[in-house]
């Protein structure tokens, strides 16, 4: 294989009550990455659209991560990438995370896909690290597994693949203002009460047990943050009242995407989470801050309500299979 042509899908990080340890991938928002071995050794990126990202080599998530990759095995080959941002960084859907997530699937797949994915979350990890400044795992987990992901722990790294109920859906909106990662994490408190960290732990084990068992009235009840969404819905306008809209309009919780400032609702299919889209949409338009619906920031014909994806496969693997097909067809 000399060329391939990926998707990486946008995720979710820490899902209310999983703190950097939980984190899901979204079915149809996301980036397109090519790659095409070069004779020369080394790695260039060759065109970026859809964001204003850094072609230095050392500096962008996806070509250090391929850098590293190809350094790994002593490759004697080089990869020429191009990148087309499907949605905006900053918004708080992983955005590097994709970006360095798709480096090390499509970096793999030219290497003859020698590395398990486990040790491709590793590789994103490293261009995380290198992007935001901490090598966090539950984007680009997310990204790499599919569906729902469980990071048990970061030294050793273990993730868990976490079971999809069909009918669940998201509906993610990103009001139009930044907030750096480092300033989201600024915020945090150092020091927990005891009270709030068995809260915390029990909403853990609840909504991973809802996953499993189709509850989702256990998955409603457990989505609740009591460790970072106080601090950081500061950062946020109108964050009560859109989550206040969200629930009150049948979604199973809302919350936090990652660092914000996205806003994510879980819903229980496609006829909440319509309702859930349209009830957040209308809570902005009485605010002065401007919004946009994430997928029609990543497609314009995309759909309003997406599904979590379910497994890798289809994250990125079908994805690109089929992008593959058009470009034969072409």
């Amino acid at each position: 294989m000399d060329y391939l042509k990926i998707f990486a899908p946008a995720t979710v990080a820490n899902v209310s009550c999983g703190f950097d340890s939980l984190g899901f991938a979204v079915d149809a928002i996301g980036d397109e990455m090519t790659f095409t071995k070069t004779a020369k050794k080394g790695v260039k990126i060759t065109n970026i659209t859809g964001a204003d990202l850094t072609y230095n080599v050392d500096e962008n998530a996806a070509s250090t991560v391929v850098k590293k990759m190809l350094r790994e095995v002593n490759a004697d080959f080089g990869i020429e990438l191009t990148i087309h941002k499907g949605f905006s960084p900053g918004s708080g859907l992983g955005s590097s995370a994709a970006s360095a997530a798709g480096a090390a699937f499509g970096a793999n797949q030219l290497l003859g896909n020698i590395f398990p994915k486990l040790e491709l979350t590793k590789f994103a990890m490293f261009g995380e690290k290198v992007a935001c400044g901490t090598p966090i795992a539950d984007n680009v987990a997310a990204a790499i597994y599919g569906g729902f992901v469980l990071v048990r722990s970061y030294d050793p790294l273990e993730i868990i693949k976490l079971p999809v109920p069909t009918a669940l859906r998201v509906v993610a909106i990103h009001p139009q203002i930044a907030i750096k990662t480092k300033d989201a994490r600024a915020v945090l408190p150092e020091k927990i009460s005891l009270k709030d960290a068995v809260t915390q732990w029990a909403n853990v084990g609840g909504l991973i047990s809802g996953l499993y068992t189709d509850n989702y009235n256990l998955i409603s009840n457990s989505l609740i943050d009591v460790v970072a969404e106080p601090t950081r819905k500061k950062l946020i306008p109108f964050f009560d009242e859109v989550k206040g809209s969200a629930i009150a309009a049948g979604a199973l919780g809302a919350g936090i995407s990652g660092s914000g400032p996205t806003i994510f609702a879980l819903c229980k299919g496609d006829e909440v989470a319509q309702k859930v889209y349209n009830s957040v949409e209308e809570s902005y338009k009485n605010t002065e801050i401007d919004f946009e619906d994430a997928n029609k920031a990543a497609d314009r014909q995309a759909k309003t309500l997406e599904k979590v994806a379910p497994t890798a496969e289809q994250v990125i693997e079908n994805r690109t299979q089929r992008l593959n097909e058009q470009i034969k067809n072409d």
